[in-house]
């Protein structure tokens, strides 16, 4: 019987896990077998017994749970010991961010495993359930509203009380994707004024569909600025100046700014800089989403919270991870639905097509070698 193994995530500050109560009742309803490491759920408050419950067994240690398993599923890319615990040919199934570790790419091909990156997920139409980019990106959008909520020492909505009236907050948020969507929709249901910036002019709609008003510098290159995925392109020396400009005009009048721009396999764009954030008032926020990938603020610092002038910079790591249960469940769903359509249905055995495209996009290692077009 084909065998799903989830290990305990091991990576520092890692609160989710790769498999629901739900999603366990799925793999068996397949014809898999389940194993869950003791513990694997706890910081998401999935208890070991309602793994049990969905018929999963449970593995006393790492060693036990990954061995002889066919397929493993993961947060985030194994460290080194886990993928000597990995059986020659088995799959493995997680966020691995090879740009981040070079060398991991190499090491899957060495240990026979079929490793899968989640996180290149095509953006094409029977892939969407499958995008861990997309489910986590809105939990983190959502997420850090509610982080600058807390930080703010003032009222989000207009509050008018017989001592006087208060003033909504002012919000700004950069860059349009998922979580940029989110935080927009989150600061309106607060009651914020909202404003929001991106390079593409395909999201000036969704932005106003949200009660935002969209700002941006509109000339011939935004036409372009959209790749096929969907994801914003590098923009010229040129068009970076000129919205800097927009945006450091913007940004004295609000009171908190939401940066969750990223380019996929780039250093995240520089769209704050120290200047910008010292001319924002005291009391203002500014949350990092892209700190882990360098940063849309010059000033914010992965895992700390940085105070310049009064303006609290918040770079918090993982931030998904922060509402782990929710993120659990959605990631948990992903992985299953690109796992479900490699089993066979008669047999309840992996049959992988090796030229479909979502195995194409997502494939890092195959039979020894490392077979992603960007690795190669």
């Amino acid at each position: 019987m084909t065998r799903v193994a989830i290990p305990k995530e091991r990576r520092d500050q890692e609160t989710r896990v790769a498999a629901s109560p739900d999603t366990v009742k799925r793999f068996i309803k397949l014809g898999l077998d389940v194993i869950i490491e003791r513990g694997a759920g706890a910081a998401s408050a999935i208890p070991d017994s309602a793994y049990q419950q969905a018929g999963a067994a449970l593995g006393n240690d790492e060693s036990e749970t990954l061995k002889d398993a066919d397929i493993v599923l993961k947060v985030l890319r194994p460290l080194d010991e886990e993928i000597a615990l990995m059986k020659r040919g088995a799959v493995l199934a997680a966020i691995l961010a090879p740009g981040a570790d070079p060398d991991l790419p190499g090491k899957y091909a060495a240990a026979g495993i079929a490793a899968f990156a989640m996180e290149f997920m095509p953006r094409i139409s029977r892939a969407q359930s499958m995008d861990v980019l997309s489910s986590q990106s809105n939990l983190a959008g959502y997420k850090a509203v509610i982080d600058a909520a807390a930080a703010y020492g003032r009222a989000m909505p207009m509050m008018m009380t017989a001592a006087g009236s208060i003033a909504p907050a002012r919000v700004m948020v950069l860059g349009v994707g998922v979580a940029g969507l989110q935080a927009i929709a989150t600061a309106r249901r607060l009651g914020a004024i909202v404003s929001a910036t991106d390079v593409r002019p395909a999201v000036k709609e969704q932005v106003e569909s949200l009660g935002g008003a969209f700002v941006m510098v509109e000339s011939e290159e935004t036409t372009q600025a959209e790749t096929a995925g969907g994801y914003a392109k590098e923009m010229s020396e040129d068009y970076k100046k000129a919205q800097a400009a927009l945006v450091a005009e913007t940004l004295k009048k609000q009171d908190i700014a939401i940066c969750t721009a990223l380019i996929p396999g780039r250093p995240a764009p520089l769209l704050i800089t120290e200047e910008m954030a010292r001319s924002m008032k005291p009391g203002s926020i500014i949350v990092d989403l892209a700190v882990e990938a360098g940063g849309n603020c010059s000033l914010s610092k992965p895992g700390e919270v940085v105070d310049v002038d009064g303006v609290k910079i918040l770079g918090y790591l993982n931030v998904p991870g922060l509402l782990a249960s929710d993120a659990s469940a959605l990631y948990a769903r992903n992985l299953f639905n690109f796992i479900s359509p490699l089993i066979k249905p008669e047999t309840g055995t992996l049959e992988i097509d090796w030229d479909d495209e979502i195995i194409t996009g997502t494939a890092l290692t195959r039979d020894g070698a490392v077979v992603h077009p960007s690795l190669t």
